[in-house]
């Protein structure tokens, strides 16, 4: 007996010398991570900025089963260097120019960093009062600089949450609009209902409507046109309602967008009011990357009309500095999306939630449990305030400007969609002899694209609109600067003179016919 006491006491020691958190293990290692990162930040542009590696690098290279014993940590960060980085696609590099940016900053970083600290998991106002009451603050503050109406906030008849991302955002306003329907006309009724977008519209809002259970067949991709700048035509969305209607369908929901991701086409707003009213459709807006713009006055006019929709989303993570994920939502009525997606276990009934005085943000998502988002959008708010912000946006379309103005000044390329905001959609266009007889647009600018990508100096991405194919050349990564645009454009010239005069990657004239 005496033995197996000792070997019990023996593993309770062993034991009892583990600690998760230790605060001055905590702080020597916090510090040797600042370090790294700020490291990694001073160095980035030395990484290929689109990853070189091949599939399975990192799971040929550690082994097949975790460490027993626990290892330095000086050796994990070593690991971070040699092997992590190189598998990296480095989206905070000045010369990412590929999709919308995701935009970081010293407040965010702070703001993520205090999040993290307090691990806080506000589900409802009792389990988090100052997580819960920041957020209405925020979004309230946002709002307001943003010019929306009383009724999108809480100080007026409405208010806002902080999504994840644009997709929760869509699928929890669709779900709403789809109750609200269904509590209308049963709920036997849902393969009547119908959705609208444009061919524009972002992929995520059709998996939204996979994920709500509406009909593939009666989701409706309406088209858009040149002549339009590929915007969506308020006449065609009402045709396109009355003949649903007139076949006995029910059209309830609308998604607008303002700066769509292939060409930041933007719908007219105030146009849609009329047949969404008219339907009892609701009516959404979609402005993840371009609704930042708005808080600056030369911008705001893409929003008129915002009164007279139902919902509207953007996302702070893409270009207001503030570190993925945080996606701003405002709701014109909450109680809609309260009863879509209110849950109310024993467990989680208490004195403040049932005063119906408080907002519990696990009905206003699709989840229970949340990050305390709010800390890094306002940390951003209050470190940089809205001049300094409004000089960020100014400041990134300036640098597309002069990208813009660079493509108009060269006859050898052509813009095929207006700029607006940030984002420059272009193509390649060789005339007068330089390019082979018969050559092909198209495949010429794939092999423009693949040879810029593959030389790891910057990242680009293409799309293809009204069936044109294009390069996309999307300014606003946090410490990209003026220089790095002008370079960039330099190594676009290189490219095209690699292609079609040195020939040296090896290609024949047949490959571009």
């Amino acid at each position: 007996m005496g033995s197996l006491d000792d070997t019990k006491f023996t593993e309770t020691s062993i034991l009892s010398e583990f600690k998760a958190l230790d605060p001055e293990e905590f702080r020597k290692q916090a510090y040797q991570t600042i370090d790294f990162i700020v490291d990694y930040y001073k160095n980035i542009e030395k990484y290929p900025v689109l990853s070189q590696v091949q599939p399975g690098f990192l799971r040929n290279s550690f082994p097949s089963t975790p460490p027993y014993k626990p290892e330095p940590f000086e050796n994990i960060l070593k690991d971070v260097q040699t092997q992590i980085i190189p598998g990296m696609t480095n989206w905070l590099s000045p010369n990412f120019f590929a999709y919308f940016p995701a935009t970081v900053s010293t407040a965010g970083f702070m703001g993520e960093m205090l999040s993290t600290c307090f691990n806080s998991v506000g589900f409802n106002w009792l389990s988090s009062p100052a997580a819960t009451e920041l957020e209405m603050v925020v979004m309230d503050w946002f709002a307001d600089m943003l010019k929306l109406p009383s009724i999108f906030k809480f100080s007026g008849s409405g208010g806002g949450v902080i999504q994840g991302t644009t997709s929760e955002a869509i699928l929890c306003t669709l779900v709403a609009a789809r109750d609200r329907a269904l509590d209308r006309i049963g709920g036997d009724n849902i393969g009547k209902l119908i959705v609208y977008g444009s061919d524009q519209t972002h992929s995520t809002f059709v998996k939204a409507c996979k994920i709500a259970g509406i009909l593939p067949c009666n989701v409706r991709s309406l088209p858009t046109t040149t002549d339009m700048d590929f915007s969506l035509s308020p006449a065609l969305v009402r045709e396109a309602v009355e003949t649903d209607v007139a076949n006995g369908f029910v059209p309830i929901y609308l998604c607008l967008t303002v700066g769509s991701t292939s060409s930041n086409a933007t719908d007219p707003i105030d146009q849609f009011s009329d047949v969404a009213s008219d339907y009892g459709i609701w009516l959404h807006v979609d402005a993840a990357y371009a609704g930042s713009a708005c808080i600056c006055p030369e911008f705001r006019h893409y929003l008129n009309g915002i009164e007279g929709v139902d919902s509207f989303s953007l996302s702070p993570h893409k270009w207001f500095l503030t570190y993925l994920d945080c996606c701003c939502l405002w709701v014109k009525q909450p109680s809609l999306l309260i009863k879509a997606l209110s849950t109310n276990p024993e467990y989680l009934k208490n004195k403040p939630s049932e005063s119906n005085l408080v907002i519990d943000y696990k009905d206003w998502q699709v989840g229970t449990g949340r990050k305390f988002r709010s800390l890094k959008l306002w940390l951003v708010l209050r470190s940089y305030g809205v001049e300094n912000l409004q000089s960020h946006i100014r400041s990134d379309v300036r640098m597309a400007e002069v990208f813009e103005d660079f493509v108009r000044n060269d006859p050898q390329f052509e813009i095929v969609v207006p700029r607006r905001f940030t984002l420059v959609c272009f193509r390649w266009n060789p005339s007068s002899g330089l390019a082979p007889a018969g050559y092909n647009v198209e495949l010429l600018n794939r092999k423009l694209l693949d040879w810029i990508n593959s030389t790891g100096q910057i990242y680009m991405t293409h799309t293809i609109v009204g069936g044109v194919y294009m390069l996309r050349f999307a300014v606003g990564a946090t410490l990209t600067e003026e220089s790095h645009v002008i370079a960039a454009w330099n190594l676009i010239k290189k490219g095209t003179d690699t292609l079609l005069v040195d020939r040296s990657p090896g290609y024949s004239n047949c490959d571009f016919n």
